[in-house]
C-alpha cells in the first residue's frame, strides 16, 4: 500500500512540554521530540505472578498512570522525500529516503531552532535497516539492489557537508593501502562486507564499534580495526573474527553489546556471552555448553505421539509452553551454539559462550482472531550503563576509560514488555502493560518510549537505581537513599499523534516517524498551500499545529485568499485545532478582519459553532453587526436559546438595550438559564486565568438580579464553575467595590445553601454565611440591595435553617426598638444556629467581634454555648444577663438527659441569688418558685427534700412540699 508521509517529530528531554515544531512546507518530515525527568513520588513493590512472567498470562502488575509529560520541545523535520528508515549520530538525523533515489539526508538535532538540513550522500542500493555507531563513526546499512542483498559501511559520511564527489568503495579483507592516499582522509569511503547468506539484521557495539550480523541460522562478527597507512593518516576497517552457528534459528533482531549477544525470533529470546575461556581449534568446533537436545527439558512431560492424522493438522495449531531459563539453566534451552573462528592461525581467539537467558513465549490464543502477527517479539535492546574513569598513559597523558557497570535487556510483545538485568546476574526486573497493541519501543536511562498506531506513551524505567545497587548494595545511609528496583512501573501520559511508524533515541532526543495512509486522504483539489492532510482522524491534526509554534493569527493569515469565497471548504482538521483554540482560553485577540474570517470558516464548515465562536475572549474585537448578522442566518435554519442569547449579547454591543431585552423576552427564564448551562462563556470569560463578567452580565445584575443568581447557581450545581469562583465573579460584579460582601453573593450563598446536597460545600456556606451574618451584626451594617430571600423564606425552604427556638423568641421580645434595625440578618442567623448541620466551632472565633451586652449578641452567644452543650455555663450567662429568659430556657433545653441540672444547678443558683435583694430579685424570686413547681413534679419527696436548702424559709419552701406531697397520693 502506498503511504504518504505527514509531519513528524522529535524531542529534547526536559520536564515539560512545549510545543515547537512547524506546518506546512514539504510533504514528508521528522519529528523530534525532547525528553527529560519528573518527579514521581508512588513507591509501592511491584508483585509479580510466576505464572505470568512465564507467558501463561498478562503480568500481574499495576501501572501508575501520572498525568506528566517528559518532552521539553519539540521540532519537525522537513525532508524533501518520504522518509524510510533513520538513525542518529554526532547530532545529526540521518534519514534514509524510501523511494528508489538511494540517498540519506542529513539534519542537525539539539539546536534550538528548527533542525536544519545539513547536505546528502547516495547509497549504493535502496536502503532497509541503517545504523550508526559512535565508536569509529561509521554509519552502516543493509541494502537492496537488483532483487540482491548488501551489507555496506559509510566511512566519512561527514564528508558530504562540503558536497565532496569523491568516493572510495573497497572491500573487508582488500588491503587498502594502494588506493589510499593524503587526500582520502577527506573523501567518504563505502565497504563492502561479504556475506555468504543474506544479511536480515544487525547491531553495532556501544563501546568497541564490532559489527554483529544476523544471517540464517548464524551470526557473524565483524571486528572493527584502525588501519595505519602514514602518520596522518589511520583507516577504519573491518576484520571478519567470528561465526556463531546457531541451529534451526532464524534472528529477527539482535543486539550486541561488549561482548554480550541477544537475539530473537519470533516467539522466543536467546542472550549469550562471549568471553575468553579455552582456545577455540579448527574452523568448526562445537561448544558442548549448547548442545542439549530440545526433548530433553522444554518438552517434557509431552508425550511423543505418532505421524499426525490429516485431522490433526489441519483442525489443532501445536504450541509449545512458554518457558524462562536464567543464568546457568539456560544452557537447557536446547539450541545449540557451535563458535567459528574466520581469524589468521596467528591472531587465533581465545573465545567460548556462556548462556546468560532464554524464554521462550506462547501465542496469546485467548482470541478468536489470533494472527501469527500478533505474537511477534520486537524492539530488542541492550542498554549499557558504563563506569567512566581517568587512566595515566606511560607518557603522561591522562584518557578516560569505561568500564561496564550493569547491562539491561529489553525485549516486547505487542502488549507486553519485559525489561531484564543481565550483566552480573540474569533477573527480570520491569514488565510493562500497553494500553493498546505496540509497533516498536525504545529503552532510554530514564524513559521508555512506546509507539501504538496513534499514541506516543511514556514509561518509568529502573535501569540507574538497578546499576546503583550493582555499584553498591549498601547505598542506602541516613545521608544518601536509593530508590528500590521494585517500585511499580508509571505511565506518564500518552500524547496522540497520525500515524506513528517507528521510534528511535540518541542523547536527549526521540525520533518517531508517522505516515498518513493515501486511503484516509480525501480526494479533493487541493489547494497551492495546507496547513494538514484532511484524514479521518483530523483530529490527530492538533498536535501539529501546536508544534508548528505559529500563533492562530499566524496560521489565519496563511490561508490563502484567492479561494476564500463563499463555496471554500476547508479541512476538518483546520476546524478541530480553531475550535480547541476558541475553547481553551488562550490570550490571545484576533483582529476585527480574522475574527471576521473565522465566522465565514465556521458558516460554511460548522454553522451551529458559531455562537460557541463569538464567546471565545479571541473573537472579542468582531464588529457585532457581522456578528448579528451571521446569528440571524444560523437561527433562521438552527434555533436555539444559545443563538437568542448570543443575540442579546451582541445587541448590547451595538448599545441596543431594547433589542437584547427582547431577545431574552423569547423564552422562560428556565429555558434561558439552560443556554448558559451549554455556553457558561456568555456569563463569564477567562482572561489570563481570571474570570470576569460579561456585558450581559453587568447588564442582568442591573435589570434581572434574581435571575443571575439562578443562572450562577445552574452553573456551580452542573460543575462549570467552583465555588471560589462563583465568588470572585459575584464580587467584581459589585458596582460599589471595596472588601465588603455584596448582598448579591449573599444572595447566591443563602440560593446555594437551599439547593446544594454536598456535605463539604453545605458547611462551606454555612461558614460564609454565619461569618457575614456576625459581620454585619457587630459593624451595624445594612445589606446594599434588598434581600431576595427572607428569614421565614428560608426557613420554609431550606432544611438548613431551623425554626428559631422559643427561649430565642422570648429574649428578643425583651431588646429594646433600636436593636430591630438588624433583625432580618440576627433572625437568619438564628435560625441557621437552630438547624442541626452547622458546624459550631468553625464561627466561635468571629464571635468575639459580637458583644454580649446587648440581647441580640446575648442569644447569638447563648445559642453556640446550648449547641456545644455548655448548659451549665448558658445558665450563669442568663442568671446573669438575662434572667428573665431562664425558666423558657430550662424548659425547652433542660429535658431528657439534662433535665438534673434544674436541681443539681438552676436551683442551687437561684437559692443563692436570691439571698440578697438586687435589681432582678424579684424576676430570681419568680423563677426560683417555677424552677420548685418543677422539681416537686419530678422527684419523689424525700429526694425533694434533699435538694432543698437548710437553712431555707419553711413558709416559702412549704407550698411546694406539699405539691410534691399530693402528687405522691394522687398517684
Amino acid at each position: 500500500m502506498h503511504t504518504r508521509p505527514v509531519p513528524r517529530l522529535a524531542a529534547e528531554m526536559l520536564p515539560l512540554w512545549e510545543a515547537a515544531a512547524g506546518i506546512g512546507g514539504a510533504d514528508a518530515s521528522f519529528q523530534l521530540t525532547s525528553v527529560g525527568r519528573c518527579p514521581l513520588r508512588k513507591q509501592q513493590q511491584q508483585q509479580q505472578l510466576e505464572w505470568s512472567r512465564l507467558g501463561w498470562g498478562p503480568p500481574a502488575t499495576m501501572v501508575q498512570l501520572y498525568n506528566l509529560h517528559p518532552f521539553g520541545s519539540q521540532q519537525v523535520v522537513p525532508s524533501r522525500q518520504e522518509p524510510a528508515v533513520f538513525c542518529c549520530g554526532r547530532d545529526a538525523l540521518l534519514v534514509a529516503c524510501a523511494s528508489s533515489a538511494c540517498k540519506v539526508e542529513v539534519f542537525a538535532l539539539g539546536r534550538p531552532e528548527l533542525c536544519e538540513p545539513l547536505g546528502s550522500f547516495n547509497t549504493l542500493g535502496r536502503v532497509l535497516r541503517m545504523t550508526y555507531s559512535e565508536a569509529g563513526d561509521y554509519v552502516a546499512t543493509i541494502e537492496e539492489k537488483n532483487k540482491a542483498i548488501f551489507l555496506r559501511a559509510y566511512v566519512n559520511w561527514g564528508c558530504m557537508s562540503a558536497e565532496n564527489s569523491r568516493v572510495c568503495v573497497r572491500m573487508v579483507g582488500h588491503d587498502p593501502l594502494e588506493s589510499y592516499t593524503e587526500a582520502s582522509k577527506d573523501q567518504m569511503s563505502i565497504i563492502e562486507l561479504p556475506l555468504s547468506d543474506s544479511p536480515l539484521c544487525f547491531s553495532c557495539c556501544p563501546l568497541k564499534g564490532d559489527l554483529l550480523v544476523g544471517c540464517k541460522n548464524k551470526l557473524v562478527l565483524f571486528s572493527m580495526k584502525h588501519r595505519y597507512m602514514s602518520p596522518n593518516l589511520t583507516l577504519l576497517d573491518f576484520e571478519r573474527s567470528l561465526i556463531l552457528h546457531i541451529e534451526n534459528v532464524i534472528p529477527a533482531e539482535v543486539a550486541f553489546c561488549v561482548g554480550y549477544v541477544a537475539v530473537t525470533t519470533e516467539l522466543e529470546v536467546l542472550i549469550l556471552k562471549l568471553e575468553s575461556g579455552e582456545k577455540v581449534t579448527g574452523n568448526r568446533e562445537q561448544n558442548t555448553s549448547g548442545s542439549v537436545a530440545p526433548e530433553k527439558f522444554i518438552n517434557k512431560g509431552v508425550k511423543e505421539e505418532g505421524p499426525s492424522t490429516q485431522f490433526e493438522t489441519d483442525d489443532f495449531v501445536i504450541c509449545q509452553q512458554p518457558v524462562e531459563l536464567l543464568g546457568k539453566e539456560s544452557r537447557l534451552c536446547g539450541i545449540p551454539v557451535t563458535l567459528e573462528s574466520t581469524v589468521l592461525a596467528s591472531e587465533d581467539q581465545n573465545v567460548q559462550v556462556q548462556y546468560v537467558l532464554y524464554r521462550r513465549f506462547a501465542p496469546d490464543l485467548s482470541s478468536f482472531l489470533f494472527s501469527v502477527e500478533d505474537a511477534k517479539l520486537h524492539s530488542l535492546q541492550l542498554l549499557p550503563m558504563f563506569e567512566t574513569g581517568i587512566t595515566s598513559m606511560a607518557d603522561g597523558r591522562q584518557s578516560s576509560k569505561q568500564e561496564l557497570l550493569s547491562l539491561f535487556c529489553f525485549f516486547s510483545l505487542p502488549h507486553v514488555g519485559y525489561l531484564y538485568t543481565v550483566g552480573k546476574l540474569a533477573e527480570l526486573i520491569s514488565t510493562y502493560q500497553y494500553s493498546e497493541t505496540a509497533q516498536q519501543a525504545v529503552l532510554t536511562p530514564q524513559f521508555l518510549h512506546v509507539i501504538t498506531s496513534n499514541n506516543l506513551q511514556c514509561f518509568t524505567v529502573r535501569c540507574s537505581a538497578a546499576a546503583a545497587r550493582d555499584e553498591d548494595p549498601y547505598i542506602d545511609t541516613t545521608l544518601k537513599a536509593c530508590p528500590p528496583v521494585s517500585l511499580d512501573v508509571c505511565a506518564l501520559r500518552m500524547q496522540l499523534f497520525i500515524g506513528l511508524k517507528a521510534i528511535s533515541h540518541f542523547k536527549n532526543h526521540v525520533i518517531i516517524l508517522t505516515k498518513a495512509d493515501t486511503e484516509d486522504i480525501t480526494e479533493r483539489k487541493k489547494p497551492p498551500r495546507r496547513l494538514l492532510f484532511d484524514t479521518k482522524d483530523f483530529h490527530l491534526a492538533l498536535p501539529y499545529y501546536k508544534m508548528s509554534g505559529l500563533s492562530m493569527t499566524d496560521i489565519l493569515k496563511r490561508l490563502d485568499s484567492t479561494l476564500e469565497d463563499k463555496s471554500q471548504k476547508y479541512e476538518k482538521g483546520l476546524i478541530f485545532y480553531l475550535n480547541h483554540s476558541l475553547h481553551e482560553g488562550i490570550d490571545e485577540e484576533l483582529s476585527e478582519d480574522l475574527a471576521a474570517k473565522v465566522l465565514q470558516i465556521f458558516y460554511l464548515a460548522e454553522p451551529n459553532q458559531i455562537p460557541h465562536v463569538l464567546c471565545s475572549p479571541c473573537t472579542k474585537n468582531v464588529c457585532p453587526k457581522i456578528a448579528m448578522d451571521y446569528l440571524d442566518k444560523v437561527e433562521a435554519v438552527v434555533p436555539s436559546v444559545v443563538v437568542t442569547l448570543t443575540k442579546a449579547c451582541m445587541a448590547l454591543k451595538m448599545g441596543d438595550q431594547d433589542r437584547c431585552r427582547n431577545e431574552l423576552d423569547r423564552y422562560a427564564e428556565m429555558m434561558l438559564v439552560c443556554g448558559f448551562i451549554v455556553e457558561p462563556r456568555l456569563l463569564r470569560q477567562q482572561i489570563k486565568g481570571q474570570i470576569i463578567p460579561t456585558e450581559l452580565a453587568v447588564h442582568l445584575r442591573e435589570t434581572r438580579p434574581g435571575f443571575l443568581v439562578a443562572s450562577v447557581l445552574a452553573l456551580h450545581e452542573n460543575h462549570k464553575i467552583e465555588l471560589e469562583e462563583a465568588d470572585s465573579y459575584i464580587k467584581m460584579l459589585n458596582a460599589k467595590g471595596g472588601d465588603a460582601v455584596p448582598q448579591l453573593l449573599v444572595d447566591f450563598w443563602e440560593t446555594l445553601l437551599v439547593a446544594c446536597s454536598q456535605e463539604e460545600v453545605v458547611q462551606e456556606l454555612h461558614f460564609k454565611l454565619a461569618v457575614q451574618y456576625i459581620w454585619r451584626l457587630a459593624k451595624k451594617q445594612v445589606p446594599d440591595t434588598k434581600p431576595m430571600k427572607t428569614a421565614e423564606d428560608l426557613i420554609n425552604s431550606c432544611g438548613h435553617y431551623g425554626l428559631i427556638f422559643p427561649w430565642v423568641i422570648f429574649m428578643m421580645s425583651l431588646a429594646p426598638p433600636s436593636d430591630q434595625n438588624y433583625s432580618e440578618d440576627l433572625t437568619k442567623l438564628q435560625s441557621l444556629l437552630c438547624g442541626l448541620s452547622i458546624n459550631i466551632p468553625s464561627i466561635l472565633p468571629f464571635l468575639e467581634t459580637l458583644p454580649e451586652d446587648t440581647i441580640p449578641g446575648l442569644s447569638i452567644h447563648v445559642l453556640c454555648h446550648t449547641r456545644l452543650g455548655r448548659y451549665e455555663r448558658t445558665t450563669e450567662i442568663l442568671l446573669e444577663r438575662c434572667p428573665e429568659a431562664v425558666i423558657p430556657y430550662a424548659q425547652h433545653e433542660l429535658k431528657d438527659e439534662h433535665q438534673a441540672l434544674w436541681w443539681n444547678k438552676l436551683l442551687p443558683e437561684l437559692c443563692k441569688r436570691t439571698r440578697q435583694v438586687g435589681e432582678h430579685y424579684p424576676v430570681l424570686v419568680s423563677s426560683l418558685k417555677e424552677t420548685l413547681s418543677v422539681i416537686a413534679m419530678e422527684l419523689e419527696l424525700r429526694d425533694f427534700i434533699n435538694v432543698l436548702p437548710e437553712d431555707g424559709n419553711v413558709s416559702f419552701f412549704l407550698p411546694h412540699l406539699l405539691q410534691c406531697s399530693r402528687r405522691r397520693f394522687t398517684t
